[in-house]
């Protein structure tokens, strides 16, 4: 036989067996994979309104193991993490075989093991099926573990894989999860200390634990160091400074923020997903902190909820729905932010918003505060006694309950609810009952959230957004509504900024209002700048009475405490409108000097005419007026009965003086909706809604 045909059966025969051996290989890597899950089990996330974790949830298996990825990591702590553990990791297949070599040679001549020469693909293979001794067969399984990960994984899924079961001590895997609980943060930015301490603790987690073993945790990470500096990764001055620092001496709670959102989040979350509220975590910091506060202070089994809304958006800042979630003295699981309770005066801003709106009264009307029957009702103030004869802008600031009453009749229950109804709000009657009186006063029941949103109306010119926060099952949709005409909401709002703030409290620059319900069993606040909107109720989840409970002196400290730690910059109020007027007492025209002592809450005048009544346009009407082009044309308006003088206002604004005649015109600024009111010498009034096109 030749020598040629010896080596061509030679080069056949080994082809033949490398062909027989890779045949083998490749049947038994896919009868025996390696367990590795299409997606590894985290911990659910609920992230803020800017992707910042607000809440984390441990696993079912009671870990903390937050899915991490290369870009959620600083890119120094995973170069030094390479170079300390597996510095030809990009290079190589699962096996490092000059560091196996050279962890056996050591073995060889130190009797002991020095390195174990195992690669961040070897170690990943270890985490994913922990062995259960250190024997040589265990390495081996390890190595076709390691190589059947690579054919498998990309370079960056094993690191992802990695980074996110890497173990840290106790219940904690991963380095997001370490970063958290041992420096209060996400490990996108590290120090060089910081780094190094989590490359360090993953070889030894339970006795490198820097809450437990503050000193081998610190050993180990200047070995890290050191290394760090032979690598070239790191200078020996910049080595020398961060081994200066101390170690982490606690293990830190992970974000556990805003408990009844990211629960309701997560019931309507998207799978693989983690659900995004509106909410601002900095913000949601300050509230909770706040509510713990209080709630401590106001004692047992009392519970704090706040609602802070963006009046431009209708996106949800912060809520608190209650203290704590797990306080069963509380009844912390309870949401107060979405229950029914009653309003107490929280209401009555918006009923004297109507009045202005209709043209009743002016801020220095003179209101009468007395003793007064309405069909039965007979309402009584909150201290018991009455002030007389005061001002409308008084009325409300002291929240007087009969003045309320009384322009309450004044514009018809029914008219507010609507108006409610209309911004998105709802208040419950009870059952096959028509709105009342009692409506004013707190009669009725509304959410903390729904209170909120009518005040954002008050905050936003009298628009009224949609309140979210992310948890909704369905895309909150829809333009702003009109809660009251900008003239009218402004009138509001410029008596409310007028409110002292409570005695300790500093001065913000923000409207507000409280109530204290019937019975002393909510307390309430609402507050407003130029765009944010923060309402707080405090009482008992089970509706208990709490003597001595008020919104003054109960709410109305935590609402301010709370915008001041909200973090929030404060923006001015609205300003004043084109053309509103605030006129002083002595240049009211006579109709609108006084309001409210006949039985119809209006002046009463011993007339015998019939009230007035705008017979054109009629309510409901669209005119064409040519409002788009320069011709555009006067509207002419015309009554019938009441008693001369009269005045008109369009939007609460006056057009003229007082006239005798029972026609008058009006030329409108621009298209779009409009109310048209007319007052007669008696102080009766009658309105109608018209859109002038």
């Amino acid at each position: 036989m030749t020598r040629l045909r010896r080596l061509a059966i030679g080069a056949v025969s080994i082809t033949a067996f490398l062909g027989m051996a890779s045949l083998c290989l490749w049947q038994l890597d896919r009868a025996y994979p390696p367990p590795l899950l299409e997606k590894l089990t985290v911990s659910a996330e609920v992230l803020d309104r800017d992707g910042q974790l607000l809440r984390a949830f441990a696993t079912p298996d009671g870990y903390w193991r937050l899915e991490t990825g290369i870009d959620k990591v600083d890119r120094a702590f995973v170069d030094m993490l390479v170079a300390y553990e597996d510095k030809r990791f990009w290079d190589h297949k699962g096996v490092d075989i000059l560091a196996l070599g050279r962890a056996v040679l050591q073995f060889a001549g130190n009797g002991r093991i020095v390195s174990g020469g195992s690669t961040l693909s070897m170690q990943l293979a270890r985490l994913i099926e922990p062995r259960e001794s250190r024997s040589v067969w265990a390495k081996l399984r390890q190595i076709a573990r390691a190589v059947q990960i690579e054919r498998r994984l990309s370079k960056r899924e094993i690191l992802e894989r990695y980074l996110t079961l890497a173990p840290y001590g106790g219940n904690l895997e991963g380095v997001r999860a370490a970063s958290l609980a041992y420096f209060g943060k996400e490990p996108k930015r590290l120090t060089v200390s910081e780094a190094a301490l989590l490359v360090a603790l993953p070889q030894l987690p339970e006795k490198r634990r820097p809450d437990r073993n503050p000193k081998a945790a610190q050993s180990a990470r200047d070995r890290v160091l050191s290394r760090m500096v032979s690598a070239r990764l790191l200078g020996e001055r910049e080595a020398a400074r961060a081994a200066l620092e101390d170690v982490p001496a606690l293990r830190r709670d992970l974000p556990a923020l805003a408990a009844h959102a990211s629960f309701a989040a997560l019931r309507t979350a998207k799978p693989d997903t983690p659900p995004q509220l509106t909410i601002r975590r900095s913000v949601q910091q300050g509230l909770e902190a706040v509510a713990r506060e209080a709630a401590s202070r106001l004692g047992p089994k009392l519970s704090v909820a706040m609602v802070l809304a963006d009046s431009r958006t209708g996106d949800i800042l912060g809520e608190v729905g209650s203290p704590s979630f797990t306080d069963s003295s509380r009844a912390g699981w309870i949401d107060m932010t979405r229950t029914l309770r009653s309003p107490g005066s929280t209401l009555k801003p918006f009923i004297y918003g109507l009045a202005f709106e209709q043209g009743l009264v002016a801020q220095e009307t003179l209101i009468e505060d007395s003793p007064a029957d309405f069909s039965g009702y007979r309402p009584k103030n909150f201290d018991m006694g009455y002030q007389g004869d005061v001002s409308v802008r008084q009325a409300l600031q002291l929240s007087l309950n009969v003045p309320a009453v009384r322009i309450l009749d004044a514009v018809g229950p029914a008219r507010l609810t609507a108006r409610f109804r209309q911004a998105g709000a709802t208040a419950v009657l009870p059952p096959d009952e028509a709105p009342g009186l009692a409506i004013g006063l707190g009669g009725v029941g509304i959410t903390l959230r729904d209170l909120v949103q009518l005040y954002t109306g008050l905050a936003n010119g009298g628009k009224v957004h949609p309140l979210r926060d992310g948890t909704e099952a369905a895309p909150v949709t829809g333009e702003a509504t009109t809660l009251l005409e900008p003239a009218a909401n402004w009138q509001i709002t410029d008596i409310l900024a007028g409110v002292k703030p409570p005695e300790g409290s500093s001065v913000r620059g923000i409207a507000y209002k409280t109530g204290t319900s019937y019975g002393y069993r909510d307390a309430w606040s609402v507050g407003f700048d130029g765009r944010h909107v923060l309402g707080v109720w405090v009482g008992r989840a089970d509706a208990g009475a709490v003597p001595g409970l008020s919104g003054y002196v109960s709410a109305a400290p935590i609402l301010f405490e709370a915008f001041a730690r909200s973090g929030l910059a404060a923006v001015p109020l609205p300003s004043q409108p084109a053309g509103t007027l605030r006129p002083r007492r002595d240049e009211l025209p006579v109709t609108l000097a006084r309001f409210g002592v006949g039985g119809d809450g209006l002046v009463a005048s011993g007339a015998t005419e019939p009230a007035p009544h705008i017979v054109f346009p009629p309510d409901g009407a669209r005119v064409d007026l040519g409002v788009a082009s320069a011709a555009a044309t006067p509207l002419v308006l015309k009554l019938q009965g009441g008693r001369a003088p009269f005045r008109w206002l369009a939007n609460g604004k006056p057009l003229t003086g007082q006239d005798r005649r029972r026609t008058a015109t009006w030329q409108p600024d621009g298209a779009g909706y409009a109310t048209l009111t007319v007052i007669d010498a008696a102080g009766r009034a009658a309105s109608v809604k018209v859109f002038v096109e």
